[in-house]
């Protein structure tokens, strides 16, 4: 008869007995008669059991982006295979001393601390971080200049010199001509005529008072009246932005957000810690000049 990691490690149908809890016998399941019930076994690396509970906490320990992975790729079998292959390669760890070695030793007592500080921190921070919409509003505002205004829209002008030329081509674009092309051609703007009167995205102080208030009166695509300014009469036009404009505008506010959470977060952090250091006794020892005093550059 073959021994048991033989049929652990090559047969499905056996793994498939012992993960369903079928296959019950001598070592692997149920004791003799009369005898307590033992904790069942669904393989035997080398002699080392990997036990139905410790196989399942590590499945229910994991992701469920990870879960579904596995279930794409073999499901729970593949999961007790790379169990296995994870203690075989722990065995030979283990046989070549590396469990000894004084600086994994060291760093596994590090990660153990910093285990113990996250868990103790998660009680300090029990109460989920969010921000509110007053919060973020503000947090917005006070970037502004690195997002579109809430109009949302871009801007084209054209600059005529009197009131009659603005009249005319703004009956002739109602009529299906082009705004850009008459800005182009007409405007005595020549900041923007060589770009059709395209000023892009709307910010705040882009363009005369004038004709900002008159902006935010507009529907996308309707050209306005001729507004009229010291410098002569324009006619503007809205339209909506590219969606590649708009995309990168949530991308930032997203960013922003992150930002302002990050910052309440290490608020909180930081009050959880003074109020530790409040209730605490902390002298520094004689040695701590050299750590403190200042000696300059050498």
């Amino acid at each position: 008869m073959k021994p048991i990691g033989f049929y652990i490690l090559r047969r499905p149908s056996f793994i498939s007995l012992l993960l369903t809890g079928m296959l019950t016998g001598s070592g692997l399941g149920m004791s003799g008669c009369g005898e307590r019930q033992e904790e069942p076994v669904v393989a035997l690396v080398n002699g080392r059991a990997i036990t139905q509970a410790e196989f399942d906490l590590r499945w229910s320990d994991l992701s469920h982006a990870t879960k579904s992975r596995y279930e794409k790729e073999g499901g729970k079998r593949q999961f007790l295979d790379e169990l296995i292959t994870k203690e075989l390669l722990l065995q030979e760890a283990r046989r070549r001393g590396l469990d000894q070695d004084e600086t994994i030793r060291d760093k596994t007592q590090r990660y153990k601390e910093q285990l113990i500080l996250d868990e103790l921190l998660k009680g300090k921070l029990q109460s989920k971080v969010e921000l509110t919409q007053e919060e973020l509003t503000a947090y917005y505002e006070t970037h502004a200049g690195e997002l579109l205004d809430p109009l949302k829209a871009n801007i084209s002008i054209m600059l005529l010199p009197n009131v009659y030329a603005a009249k005319d081509l703004e009956s002739q674009i109602n009529r299906g001509g082009s705004f850009a092309k008459f800005a182009q051609r007409y405007s005595i703007e020549e900041k923007t005529k060589g770009k059709g009167g395209d000023l892009g995205p709307y910010r705040k102080g882009l363009v005369p008072p004038e004709v900002d208030d008159v902006l935010h009166t507009l529907k996308p695509g309707m050209v306005s009246a001729p507004i009229k300014t010291d410098n002569g009469y324009y006619l503007v036009m809205l339209t909506p932005l590219d969606e590649a404009i708009l995309q990168a505008d949530l991308a930032t506010q997203e960013r922003l957000r992150q930002e302002l959470l990050a910052e309440k977060r290490r608020k909180r952090f930081e009050e959880a810690i003074a109020d530790i250091r409040t209730n605490a006794s902390v002298r520094f020892a004689e040695a701590s000049r050299y750590i403190t005093e200042d000696t300059g550059a050498r």
